[in-house]
């Protein structure tokens, strides 16, 4: 029976063996941090998840916006004299050109365009280039990280689009007004920062809700295409019942893909953080037992225990669940390729 239980044993340890760590130390440095923080998350994950979902949004959210504001900075800061070079005009151009008289400060004002005190023409080019590449940037970042959207991108970006080009004219109105009184006030590269960060705030919150109409909720997205499916049953209008079933289909697939990579991935994190923490308690009894600290021995031998029974859980549910979602992946994946095969041959 010893053997049996130290076989079990054995194959259990084996099960709790983490990946090791680069032959870099650089790279092996940033992975000691990734697990550290992996054991953080995902612990604090099982026991606020409502919460860690809203955390996880939020973070993903600000860091991709400001992370494309600097990106437009830097861009923004190295074009204008390309622009220049290249003839545009450095002159006011702006539309509509108003007459303004403000804080006794007299200047044209637009909802698109710089006047010459900003850069003019070329500085206009050069910062909505920028922001327009860096909405290049941010769409697929927010689109497939923050809000793990598997809906029509097509749709998604013509919407997105149009969000953008509504989001300028509000900038520009908003910047147009200030950086004449702001020209008076700070040197250019510090109101050319203001600029960018201030468009990049403003933008920031707007297109949070528009991410939140063309990304909405699977859940809630699957609970109204069925009620849409069910009231058009109860119409008995056949191609009414058809169109409805279509988009409940859909529906269906993107929820049933959204919780199963939500759940694919969280097993197979949570494991291999149990694991790493699992094995740094390990490593710290064995410095413990080094030092001959009989009452942190116990402590951690109690601590080391426990912590080897969750591992395990974790693992076998890993090991469980996994599979079982990855194939619900593969089968709703299958299914989208169909039904736009079926579309295309159509």
């Amino acid at each position: 029976m010893s053997d049996q239980v130290q076989a079990l044993t054995a194959a259990d340890e084996a099960k709790l063996q983490p990946k090791p760590l680069s032959q870099n130390g650089f790279v092996a440095f940033w992975q000691k941090i990734w697990r550290w923080w992996q054991g953080v998350w995902y612990g604090f994950s099982e026991k606020h998840p409502k919460l860690s979902n809203i955390i996880y949004m939020v973070f993903f959210f600000i860091v991709f916006s400001y992370g494309v504001t600097i990106f437009q900075y830097l861009f923004m800061t190295f074009t204008v004299p390309l622009f220049e070079a290249c003839g545009v005009t450095s002159d006011t151009w702006m539309f509509p050109a108003v007459e303004m008289d403000l804080f006794d400060t007299q200047f044209t004002w637009g909802c698109i365009g710089y006047d010459a005190q900003a850069g003019g023409l070329s500085a206009w080019l050069a910062f909505t280039t920028a922001v327009f590449l860096a909405q290049c940037i941010n769409l697929p970042l927010q689109r497939n990280i923050t809000f793990r959207s598997h809906g029509n991108p097509v749709w998604q970006a013509m919407w997105y689009f149009i969000g953008w080009v509504g989001v300028t004219f509000l900038t520009g109105s908003i910047n147009n007004l200030w950086l004449p009184i702001g020209a008076k006030i700070v040197p250019p590269a510090v109101y050319n920062i203001l600029t960018t960060f201030i468009t990049g705030g403003i933008s920031m919150v707007v297109f949070f809700f528009i991410f939140l109409v063309i990304f909405p909720d699977v859940h809630k997205m699957e609970a109204t295409r069925k009620k849409q499916l069910e009231e058009a049953q109860a119409s008995g209008d056949a191609e009414k019942i058809a169109k409805a079933q279509e988009k409940y289909d859909i529906a269906l697939e993107h929820m049933r893909r959204f919780d199963s990579e939500k759940s694919y991935a969280t097993v197979v994190s949570t494991a291999e953080a149990k694991i790493n923490g699992y094995n740094g308690m390990k490593k710290k009894l064995v410095k413990a037992k080094a030092s001959g600290n009989a009452e942190n021995i116990k402590t951690l031998e109690a601590s080391l225990a426990k912590m080897r029974e969750e591992a395990l859980k974790a693992v076998n549910t890993r090991d469980e669940v996994a599979p079982k979602e990855k194939a619900i992946i593969d089968e709703v994946k299958a299914s989208q390729a169909a039904r736009k095969a079926a579309k295309k041959a159509a």
